[in-house]
């Protein structure tokens, strides 16, 4: 026998949003140059922590409810930050060396044709998540670019751009949060681009 209050359970996107969003922005920050580049090693331990580990656990929970976008959504993202911190983790440790940056780039550049695909069907959910994943593919690529050669202008360009996917992100897990307690749709969202 199932009781109410076994049977319902909560949202985890919010977590996974706040998670990706709060570390997003602390990133994009260094590389909007808004903060000097030493700063950078505070994001480790975050990426671990919050931007790694609670997304990880919101996709696990998705999953749980049969939500295939989420799954792959936040643990694709979350196992991102982790990848992000073991490299600076391994490369302060001396495990490694420091490599080419190339490789960064090319790295960067899958993870932009991998978030590409992942916005084409967030047409079907909602607005604010459509922007989320249209200006992260962009920081991706733009990202890239920097470390691909194409200059400084580009790294900058993608933690500004990156700056406005974390605050995006931040707002949904907010409107999700505030509507879930509400009992309604308090803060807007946006339709779907895309109906059917």
């Amino acid at each position: 026998m199932t009781t109410e209050a076994s049977a319902k359970t909560s949202n985890p996107a919010p977590l996974g949003l706040a998670g990706f969003g709060l570390t997003t922005v602390v990133l994009s920050c260094i590389n909007a140059g808004l903060f000097p580049s030493e700063a950078a090693p505070v994001v480790v331990p975050l990426a671990f922590a919050y931007g790694g580990l609670a997304q990880i656990i919101a996709g696990i929970m998705e999953y749980r409810q049969g939500n295939t976008f989420g799954t792959v959504a936040f643990i694709s993202y979350g196992t991102f930050w982790w990848w992000y911190a073991f490299l600076l983790w391994s490369i302060g440790a001396g495990w490694i060396k420091p490599p080419h940056s190339s490789g960064i780039g090319l790295t960067l550049l899958m993870w932009g044709v991998f978030t590409f695909y992942m916005w084409i069907s967030t047409f079907r959910i909602n607005m604010a998540l459509w922007l989320i994943f249209l200006t992260l593919w962009i920081a991706f690529f733009l990202l890239a670019g920097g470390d691909l050669g194409m200059g400084a202008g580009w790294r900058h360009a993608g933690g500004w751009d990156g700056i406005l996917c974390g605050i995006l992100a931040l707002y949904l897990s907010f409107a999700e949060v505030t509507n879930a307690v509400a009992g309604r749709a308090a803060i807007p969202t946006g339709g779907p681009i895309m109906k059917g």
